[in-house]
């Protein structure tokens, strides 16, 4: 089993930055794929980012590239989501979830573990 806890949520005027924590626990964290997804009330949960267990390959939803940049540090069990350029329209729970080593996927069903999520509000 894999715990994990995100933080690093919170409230942010809209064009600001936060950097968003996954901080993984109970297994070793280099052996699983790490992406991030994130929850509007009332809708499916949608695939932000992606990156592979070594670091070496990562891939972000459209709707964020060239703002967001998740990151990993396997000597720490940590993997990060750093949100530049924030829009309201990025306000949801945000999630970290884990997937064992392969190709990296972007439905919610492909991971197996996830966090219990952090809240992000961008104001306008």
């Amino acid at each position: 089993q894999v715990q994990l806890v995100e933080s690093g949520g919170g409230l942010v005027q809209a064009g600001g930055s936060l950097r968003l924590s996954c901080a993984a626990s109970g297994r070793t964290f280099s052996s699983y794929d790490m992406a991030w997804f994130r929850q509007t009330p009332g809708k499916e949960r949608d695939f932000v980012a992606a990156i592979t267990w070594s670091g070496g390959m990562t891939y972000s939803a459209d709707s964020v590239k060239g703002r967001f940049t998740i990151s990993r540090d396997n000597a720490e069990n940590t993997g990060y989501l750093q949100m530049n350029s924030l829009k309201p329209e990025d306000t949801a729970v945000y999630y970290c979830a884990l997937k064992s080593r392969g190709i990296i996927v972007t439905p919610p069903r492909g991971y197996e573990y996830w966090g219990q999520g952090t809240q992000v509000t961008v104001s306008s």
